[in-house]
């Protein structure tokens, strides 16, 4: 199981950071992030899985691909996002984090642009 591996993949690296986090703290923030870093290309592995689930659905409903597309684009700068604003957090550079989890906002203000217009007209046919 996956689960297992990445588990104790962050337990071996928190246990090998928090005594080097004593005595040499920069040591122990780049454990943190090595073990991070390590566990989020193991992720990246399984997006090909979502990706053939999301050309799946795109077969069975007659949805246009780019609307598709556009929410993996969504959730994949949540994720990232959120994978950077907590390296920055536990690094103690939260100020950083936030304006990451920012721009991550408004990165997905504009991909969804497309989509809210295409909603919009949807809802100004029916009136």
């Amino acid at each position: 199981m996956d689960i297992i591996k990445i588990a104790i993949l962050g337990i071996a690296g928190v246990l090998i950071a928090i005594p080097l986090k004593k005595e040499k703290a920069e040591y122990g923030i780049f454990i943190s992030m090595a073990v991070c870093i390590c566990i989020f290309f193991y992720i990246l592995t399984k997006v090909e899985t979502v990706m053939e689930f999301a050309g799946r659905i795109q077969s069975m409903v007659s949805v246009d691909g780019r609307y598709i597309a556009l929410i993996l684009k969504m959730v994949g700068i949540t994720y990232v996002a959120e994978f950077a604003v907590n390296i920055c957090k536990d690094a103690g550079f939260s100020s950083i984090g936030s304006q990451i989890e920012i721009f991550a906002k408004l990165s997905i203000l504009v991909v969804s642009v497309p989509v809210l217009t295409v909603f919009l007209e949807t809802i100004g046919s029916f009136l």
